[in-house]
């Protein structure tokens, strides 16, 4: 993957109604061969932001660019960009191998290279048997790979997918995600993904870029992203999250303490600045909160389960602290927690480094 500029949005603005931004001053910087994810709520500019990069929308204000070239009088059929939809968009009289043919015949490429291409891509998304097939006799799970195959097989610049997986079983679309993914770093090509979905943009990203109200919240890595949340709309929404409100009221050595609203003092490490007083939020994820630890942690307090629920591989469970507070802690179904039911009382308790501060 290379590190430069690929695809560029600067400054990219998009209104409907002259006055709303449903994009708003969009910066973003897409490395070729890179796989970037563009993830948020419905309504967040995620979309919009595809469909200005294919031309199917036109940025209010701004430039996109691909490989430096300015898109802003490019048709949409002359970027050399490959389209995955959700409803797959194949043409049902037509087979699979004259579906696979067509973009490539409207680009006037001699029969012989035609075939050639065609029998290529129906090797890569391993469908060779399948070219002459119509679309009606193949599963959801097929009609996306011909529809994926379809995408790369002129060898477009980029290649973007706007919910691709969406109408699929949560098993075929777990697998595909592998499959695509593997596609990607098997062929090179850079991707840029559309989903809602959080746990696809983290199993298949190189960069996730988590959109709200027409803004970018955060880029980063997907590790990162769920670690280290930097702001408070990225911690509720990437994963499950105990968040508690409090105050900076000292340091201790390389963590802060913190005051929080319940009445309670945390103790947090983080290599970001804040001073005494300002408002702030604590993120715990539920898997790092330990009960009953066996070892004294920094962060430790006394509370009573209210609730177990159990989900195959682990029990959420939900510890009271006190009547304005309750902690979820996620605890795998092995060993003595096994025996954690409503009503018992236990200790809880986290390390410093194990939650994140958060500008409130």
């Amino acid at each position: 993957m290379s590190s430069a500029s690929y695809v560029e949005f600067i400054n990219v603005d998009k209104s409907y109604d002259g006055r709303n931004l449903v994009v708003d001053n969009l910066n973003l910087s897409i490395a070729q061969g890179e796989f970037l994810t563009m993830l948020g709520p419905s309504g967040s500019g995620k979309t919009t932001s595809l469909m200005m990069l294919a031309g199917f929308e036109a940025p209010s204000g701004g430039h996109i660019r691909i490989a430096g070239r300015s898109l802003e009088s490019v048709p949409p059929h002359r970027r050399n960009i490959g389209m995955v939809f959700q409803n797959y968009a194949l043409f049902p009289h037509m087979t699979v191998a004259e579906n696979l043919e067509y973009p490539l015949r409207v680009r006037k490429m001699p029969k012989a290279e035609r075939t050639e291409r065609v029998r290529r891509v129906l090797d890569v998304v391993q469908m060779a048997a399948l070219g002459e097939r119509k679309p009606a006799q193949l599963s959801g799970g097929q009609q996306q790979r011909i529809a994926l195959a379809r995408a790369i097989v002129f060898e477009p610049d980029v290649v973007l997918m706007d919910e691709p997986l969406g109408a699929l079983d949560k098993n075929l679309r777990e697998h595909l995600q592998l499959e695509i993914k593997h596609l990607h770093e098997r062929l090179g090509i850079t991707v840029v993904y559309v989903t809602h979905d959080q746990s696809e943009a983290l199993t298949m990203s190189d960069r996730v870029a988590v959109f709200n109200a027409g803004k970018i919240e955060q880029l980063a890595p997907p590790a990162e992203l769920y670690e280290r949340p930097a702001t408070s709309f990225v911690s509720g929404f990437i994963g499950e999250n105990n968040r508690i409100v409090g105050e900076i009221s000292g340091r201790a050595g390389e963590d802060y303490a913190v005051e929080t609203d319940t009445g309670h003092r945390m103790y947090v490490r983080s290599s970001l600045s804040f001073k005494e007083r300002q408002r702030v939020l604590v993120s715990v994820r539920p898997e790092r909160v330990k009960l009953d630890p066996a070892e004294a942690c920094p962060n430790t307090f006394g509370g009573t389960v209210e609730e177990v629920i159990y989900l195959g591989d682990h029990k959420r469970v939900h510890v009271r602290l006190n009547e304005t507070s309750t902690v979820v802690a996620k605890v795998p179904n092995v060993g003595a927690n096994i025996d954690i039911r409503p009503s018992q009382s236990l200790s809880l308790g986290w390390n410093s480094d194990d939650a994140v501060l958060i500008p409130a």
